[in-house]
Protein backbone atom coordinates (compact mmCIF):
# COMPACT_ATOMS: atom_id res chain seq x y z
CA UNK A 1 0.00 0.00 0.00
CA UNK A 2 1.20 3.38 -0.88
CA UNK A 3 -0.04 6.83 0.10
CA UNK A 4 0.34 9.72 -1.84
CA UNK A 5 -1.26 13.34 -2.55
CA UNK A 6 -4.32 13.02 -4.40
CA UNK A 7 -4.15 14.27 -7.88
CA UNK A 8 -7.44 15.27 -9.79
CA UNK A 9 -6.94 12.52 -12.28
CA UNK A 10 -7.52 10.12 -9.56
CA UNK A 11 -10.84 11.62 -8.06
CA UNK A 12 -12.79 9.31 -10.60
CA UNK A 13 -11.10 6.28 -9.53
CA UNK A 14 -12.16 7.14 -5.84
CA UNK A 15 -15.73 7.95 -6.58
CA UNK A 16 -16.93 4.08 -7.04
CA UNK A 17 -15.58 3.66 -3.38
CA UNK A 18 -17.73 6.65 -2.14
CA UNK A 19 -20.81 5.87 -3.46
CA UNK A 20 -20.97 2.58 -1.91
CA UNK A 21 -19.85 3.56 1.46
CA UNK A 22 -22.01 6.90 1.53
CA UNK A 23 -24.89 5.99 -1.23
CA UNK A 24 -27.04 9.25 -1.21
CA UNK A 25 -25.02 11.22 0.76
CA UNK A 26 -21.67 10.68 -1.24
CA UNK A 27 -19.69 13.73 -2.45
CA UNK A 28 -19.62 14.50 -6.25
CA UNK A 29 -16.75 14.62 -8.40
CA UNK A 30 -17.55 18.25 -8.28
CA UNK A 31 -16.89 18.42 -4.28
CA UNK A 32 -13.82 16.78 -4.68
CA UNK A 33 -12.71 19.25 -7.17
CA UNK A 34 -13.59 21.83 -5.23
CA UNK A 35 -11.61 20.78 -2.15
CA UNK A 36 -8.81 20.49 -4.62
CA UNK A 37 -8.90 24.06 -6.43
CA UNK A 38 -9.05 25.46 -2.51
CA UNK A 39 -5.54 23.89 -1.44
CA UNK A 40 -6.87 21.35 1.02
CA UNK A 41 -4.74 18.65 1.90
CA UNK A 42 -6.16 15.20 0.49
CA UNK A 43 -4.45 12.09 0.30
CA UNK A 44 -4.88 8.51 -1.62
CA UNK A 45 -4.19 5.05 -0.44
CA UNK A 46 -3.77 2.77 -3.17
CA UNK A 47 -2.94 -0.90 -3.76
CA UNK A 48 0.39 -1.41 -5.93
CA UNK A 49 -2.15 -1.67 -9.04
CA UNK A 50 -3.41 1.48 -8.93
CA UNK A 51 -6.36 -0.02 -7.05
CA UNK A 52 -7.89 2.69 -4.48
CA UNK A 53 -8.06 1.41 -0.97
CA UNK A 54 -8.91 4.91 0.59
CA UNK A 55 -8.70 8.75 1.01
CA UNK A 56 -8.74 11.50 3.70
CA UNK A 57 -8.96 15.27 3.30
CA UNK A 58 -8.11 18.10 5.76
CA UNK A 59 -8.60 21.97 5.51
CA UNK A 60 -6.49 23.89 7.76
CA UNK A 61 -6.85 27.58 8.48
CA UNK A 62 -6.86 30.09 11.85
CA UNK A 63 -4.83 27.65 13.70
CA UNK A 64 -7.55 24.19 12.85
CA UNK A 65 -7.80 21.56 10.69
CA UNK A 66 -10.86 19.99 9.97
CA UNK A 67 -10.75 16.95 8.74
CA UNK A 68 -13.25 16.35 5.70
CA UNK A 69 -13.46 13.00 5.23
CA UNK A 70 -11.54 9.34 5.95
CA UNK A 71 -13.04 6.50 3.95
CA UNK A 72 -12.08 3.15 3.45
CA UNK A 73 -13.15 0.44 0.33
CA UNK A 74 -15.41 -2.26 2.66
CA UNK A 75 -13.54 -5.11 1.53
CA UNK A 76 -9.91 -3.50 2.91
CA UNK A 77 -11.14 -2.17 6.17
CA UNK A 78 -9.35 -3.45 9.02
CA UNK A 79 -6.28 -3.63 7.65
CA UNK A 80 -5.37 -0.35 9.23
CA UNK A 81 -5.50 1.83 6.55
CA UNK A 82 -8.11 4.32 8.40
CA UNK A 83 -5.82 4.70 11.16
CA UNK A 84 -2.78 5.58 8.46
CA UNK A 85 -4.55 8.00 7.00
CA UNK A 86 -5.66 9.78 10.00
CA UNK A 87 -1.85 9.35 11.09
CA UNK A 88 -0.94 11.50 8.16
CA UNK A 89 -3.42 14.05 8.42
CA UNK A 90 -2.67 15.28 11.97
CA UNK A 91 1.18 14.94 10.63
CA UNK A 92 0.01 17.98 8.19
CA UNK A 93 -1.97 19.46 10.50
CA UNK A 94 1.07 19.45 13.11
CA UNK A 95 3.16 20.66 9.56
CA UNK A 96 1.07 23.89 9.89
CA UNK A 97 0.85 24.33 13.75
CA UNK A 98 -3.07 24.23 14.12
CA UNK A 99 -3.76 24.18 17.51
CA UNK A 100 -6.96 21.44 17.21
CA UNK A 101 -8.27 19.15 14.11
CA UNK A 102 -11.87 18.71 14.70
CA UNK A 103 -14.57 16.90 12.59
CA UNK A 104 -18.00 15.48 11.99
CA UNK A 105 -18.33 11.88 11.96
CA UNK A 106 -21.82 10.02 11.88
CA UNK A 107 -23.71 9.26 14.97
CA UNK A 108 -23.95 5.80 14.18
CA UNK A 109 -21.02 4.95 13.18
CA UNK A 110 -19.36 3.45 16.07
CA UNK A 111 -16.39 2.09 14.18
CA UNK A 112 -15.06 5.67 13.08
CA UNK A 113 -15.66 6.69 16.64
CA UNK A 114 -13.50 4.51 17.99
CA UNK A 115 -10.76 5.28 15.77
CA UNK A 116 -10.97 9.31 16.49
CA UNK A 117 -11.49 8.28 20.27
CA UNK A 118 -8.05 6.25 19.98
CA UNK A 119 -6.39 9.59 18.84
CA UNK A 120 -8.07 11.47 21.71
CA UNK A 121 -10.93 13.33 19.68
CA UNK A 122 -13.42 14.24 22.22
CA UNK A 123 -17.11 15.22 21.61
CA UNK A 124 -18.04 18.15 21.75
CA UNK A 125 -21.11 18.54 19.94
CA UNK A 126 -23.99 17.49 17.82
CA UNK A 127 -25.40 18.58 14.76
CA UNK A 128 -28.58 17.23 14.70
CA UNK A 129 -29.99 15.84 10.85
CA UNK A 130 -26.42 16.83 9.35
CA UNK A 131 -26.29 13.97 6.96
CA UNK A 132 -29.01 14.54 4.58
CA UNK A 133 -30.66 13.08 2.82
CA UNK A 134 -30.78 10.26 5.82
CA UNK A 135 -31.17 12.99 8.26
CA UNK A 136 -28.58 10.93 10.49
CA UNK A 137 -27.08 13.40 13.22
CA UNK A 138 -23.13 14.42 13.48
CA UNK A 139 -21.33 13.85 16.31
CA UNK A 140 -18.45 16.80 16.28
CA UNK A 141 -15.00 15.90 18.06
CA UNK A 142 -12.04 17.47 18.77
CA UNK A 143 -8.63 16.83 19.66
CA UNK A 144 -6.02 19.64 20.79
CA UNK A 145 -3.02 19.82 19.76
CA UNK A 146 0.40 20.09 22.03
Amino acid sequence: MKIERLRWWQIEDLLPVEADLFGAEAWTAAMFWNELANGHHYLIATEDDGTVLGYAGLAVGQGEGWVNNIAVRREAQRRGIGRALLEALLAEGRRHQVKQVLLEVASDNAAAQRLYAGYGFEVIGIRKGYYQPSNTDALVMRREEP
